[in-house]
Order: structure tokens, then sequence, then C-alpha cells
């Protein structure tokens, strides 16, 4: 992801897009997650990961599709705006995305906190260490922003291949350890487990539709806005399931009960070691951090771009003269998230996260049904998507109403208040004019 400044000579190819999809995805999910999946999903845990590929997957083709015929910053709003006539379901969407994106960086610094702990021998949740650590690396990534965009990019490139590498190696070395007893029944948890880890864990596939908000920086979008969804969702797919493989066949439940927010690194050690304990802590930092700088760099692009269409109060499209930086959008949304992280918890942030992606997503493929004729899609494509959405959110849901009801209510209330909010915000001139 490196700069997104329009100037001769720095426009992206797929490298670069791939590298900024494939780190908003390889972020907080596979390592704060991963024991979540297991947990539910029993040895079954890689395929959960791969349902949640398949998911995304389609749902990548109807973001290329519209990423290509609507070329905007907006990204996911605008393509709501073009789909439907009332503006009311765009600006709830554009609402629900950037609070689904805070919810991703909450996810992203508490893992990182929980990692750091770890790695300094403090007991994880519990330790002033891990409220310092979530908070500090918001900090960090938020001045690096807001000093520019090339900075923030440059840090991107360099952090997704030191992670793809500590994940290839664990991956690769891991499995000649893998304990075949481990592994055995796959379907443990049943067919219901598999679904509802799948569903929960679908955060760890958020990313990818960042691609399309830089559509006009690209070197040549017909080619590479496709190329890079599909690769960057291949590439982190394939990643998830070996990972997962290595996890299950080298841990036992209990241990991965016992470790659940850092079960990755405690993984590591069967074959690795202590090293592999500080090689896997060492890739969860990198991963959470550069999942971090690129998830607020679109995230505040979005809020600018809602703020211009007046969606969102005007002063988040306020921006630094000399270097076009939405410093406003940037600020509220780092204070927001740091909020949300220091006051939740892993059930909450992640449940919330997955949640209003699959929402997002179902609606996302949604537009693609409304709009196949003007972005020549299938109509198989986004239909399997919306499908396939739908149907994870509701075992999400049916989950969380039989084993965390705590979870479903803080949801529930967090989607009326966004829901009253961007109503009273859009129908302000009606309700408060003289």
């Amino acid at each position: 992801m490196k700069s997104y400044v329009k100037a001769p000579g720095e426009k992206l190819g797929v490298k670069e897009l791939v590298a900024m999809g494939v780190g908003g995805m390889v972020g907080g999910g596979i390592f704060s997650v991963l024991g979540l999946s297991v947990s539910l999903s029993g040895h079954a845990a890689p395929i959960a990961f791969s349902l949640g590929g398949v998911i995304a997957f389609f749902t990548g083709l109807s973001y290329a599709k519209l990423g290509l015929k609507y070329r905007s910053d907006g990204g996911s709003f605008t393509y709501l705006e073009y789909a439907f006539k009332n503006r009311n379901i765009a600006g709830l969407g554009g609402w629900l995305l950037i609070m689904g994106y805070l919810g991703t960086m909450a996810l992203y610094s508490f893992t990182f906190a929980v990692y750091g702990s770890a790695m300094l021998g403090a007991a994880p949740r519990q330790a002033p260490i891990h409220h310092l650590l979530e908070s500090g690396i918001l900090a960090l990534f938020l001045g690096i922003n807001l000093y520019g965009v090339k900075a923030a990019g440059e840090t991107e490139d360099l952090i997704v291949m030191i992670k793809v590498i500590i994940l290839g190696l664990f991956a690769v070395v891991g499995l000649f350890f893998v304990e075949p007893s481990h592994l055995l029944p796959v379907f443990d948890k049943g067919a219901a487990g598999l679904l509802m880890g799948a569903a929960l864990i679908f955060v760890a596939y958020e990313g990818f539709e960042l691609i399309p908000n830089a559509v006009k920086e690209m070197e040549d979008p017909e080619r590479d806005l496709p190329r890079s969804i599909k690769i960057s969702i291949v590439i982190t797919t394939l990643i998830y399931i070996l990972v997962a493989l290595v996890a299950v066949g080298n841990l036992t439940p209990q241990e991965i009960a016992k470790y659940k927010e850092y079960a990755l690194a405690v993984a590591a050690q069967p074959f690795l070691g202590h090293a592999g304990f500080l090689l896997i802590g060492l890739g969860a930092l990198l991963s959470t951090a550069s999942a971090i700088n690129a998830t607020m760099f679109g995230t505040a692009r979005l809020a600018q771009v809602m703020a211009m269409e007046k969606e969102l109060p005007a002063v988040f499209g306020h921006r630094e003269r000399t270097r076009d930086i939405p410093w406003v959008s940037l600020l509220v949304i780092s204070f927001l998230t740091l909020i949300f992280v220091n006051l939740g918890n892993l059930d909450i942030i992640s449940s919330f996260s997955s949640a209003t992606f699959l929402i997002i997503f179902a609606s996302i493929n949604l537009a693609a049904l409304r709009l196949r004729r003007q972005i020549s899609i299938s109509l198989l494509y986004p239909l399997t998507g919306f499908i396939l959405c739908l149907v994870s959110w509701a075992v999400l849901f049916g989950y969380l109403w039989e084993k965390k009801p705590h979870c479903l209510i803080s949801i529930a209330v967090s989607y009326v208040v966004i829901s009253v909010a961007e109503f009273l915000f859009s129908k302000r001139r009606i309700l408060f004019r003289k």
C-alpha cells in the first residue's frame, strides 16, 4: 500500500494492491479468533476458514465489478448509493461500515496487546500493560497517518512481506509435526459447529474491500482491480487453512481453550520451542499493526467521502491543506476505537465485527444483483454471495442467542443506536426546522 497521492510514477500496481488486501485481512483475525473457531468447529477449523474464504471470494467478484463501474474512494458506500434510490439505505450502510472498521481496528489493537503482554510475561487482558499496548499502537499509526500517506504505505509493504514469511514458515515446518490423532474425526463438533465457527471468524476476511477504494490510483484498473482482489483472497485463505491445520494438529482442545487468545503462538512451541512462541508473537504484532494501518487509512477516507456526500457531518471532510490528509476523520475514528477496545472483550469485539461485515457484504452482493446489467456480472456470483452471507449471519446470531446473549444484546443495542443516529442526521433539516 504505497502512496495514494496522485503523482507521476506513484500509481499502484498488483503487488501494492495485493499487499493492501493481504495486509487488511491477515491482521488480528487469524491470531485472535483461531481459538474461538477451534472451540466451535473442533478439528474442522481449517474447513471453517475455507468456507469464510468462499464467501469472501464471491463477494470479492461483486466488489471488483462495482469498483470498475463506479470508481470512487467511497467504495461500499458509493455502490449502495447507486443501487438503492432511498438515500437512507446508503447512509446507514456507510455508518455501519465505519463502525465495522472501528470494530476490526479494536480487534487488531486488542490482539496486539494480548500477544505483546504474553511476550513480556504479563497476564493478558489483566495487566495495565495490556491497555497501554492497545492504546499505544493506535496512537502510533494515528501519528503515521497524520504525517503522510507515503510513510504509511512504505511501512505497509515491508510489514506484509515479513508476516507472510513468518506464517509461511510456521505452516510449512509445523505440518511435519502434526499429530494425526488431533485431526480425527474431522467433524467432531458436527456440522452446526462448523458453520458457527465459520460465521464467528468471518471478520478475519475483512480487508479486501479496501482495494477498490484506491481505484483512481491504479496503473491499470481493468486488469489490476479484479486480479488483486482474487489473488489477495486466495493467498489469505491458503494461509488461514494451513495455519489452522498446524494449530489444531499440535495442540489439544484443552490447550487451545486455556490459551485461547494467543493459541497460535503456543502452537509453535512443540516444534520450534520458545523461539517459535516469540516468532509467532512477532508475526502477530506485525500483522495487527499493518492491519490497523491499512484500515485506518481506508476508513478515514471513507468518512471524508461520506461528508462530501452530506451523509456525515461536514467536519469529517476537513483536510490538511498541503498533503490532503483527512485529519478530523483520523482523530475521531482513532478516539472511538480507543473507547471500544478498552471497554470491550474478544467475544463482543469479534462478534460485532463479523456480524457487521456479513451484513455489509450481503448488501454489496444485493447491490451487484440489482445493478448486474450495468456492471456486466453473472447472476450466479452475487446471488451465491448474498445467500452465503445471510445464512452465515443467521447462524452467528443463532449461536449468540443460545450461548452468548450478552453479546447479542450489545450488538443489537449498537445497531439501534447507529440506525437512530443516521436517521436523525439525515432528517435533521425536517426534524429541527423552525
